[in-house]
C-alpha cells in the first residue's frame, strides 16, 4: 500500500477541549504516525502518515473533532512522507 502524508490547520473551537489527545487516539487506532499541536492563533495542526484510507478517515474525524469542539474549517495539504516516521505525539 501506498503512504500518504498531510499537513491540517483545523479552525473554530478546537483548544481546551481535548481536540489533541482525541485526534491522537483516533490515530494511533488507524494506524497513524505523525502529530498534533495547538497553534498559536487558536488553530490546532497535525500531520498523519499512513495508508490513504486511514488518512482519509482521520481527515473525516477532523472535520467534526470530540463532542466538546466546535469545528469550523479544516485545510488539508498533501506532503512528500517521510521514511522511519512510526509514531503519533502530542507537541
Amino acid at each position: 500500500m501506498s503512504e500518504r502524508r498531510v499537513r491540517v490547520r483545523v479552525t473554530g473551537s478546537v483548544q481546551g477541549v481535548f481536540f489533541r489527545e482525541a485526534t491522537r487516539r483516533e490515530a494511533e487506532r488507524l494506524g497513524l504516525s505523525g502529530w498534533v499541536r495547538n497553534r498559536f492563533d487558536g488553530r490546532v495542526e497535525a500531520e498523519f502518515q499512513g495508508t490513504s484510507r486511514a488518512v482519509e478517515r482521520v481527515i473525516e474525524f477532523c472535520h467534526r473533532g470530540p463532542a466538546s469542539a466546535n469545528v469550523d474549517d479544516v485545510d488539508v495539504v498533501e506532503l512528500d512522507s517521510v521514511p522511519g516516521d512510526e509514531d503519533f505525539t502530542i507537541r
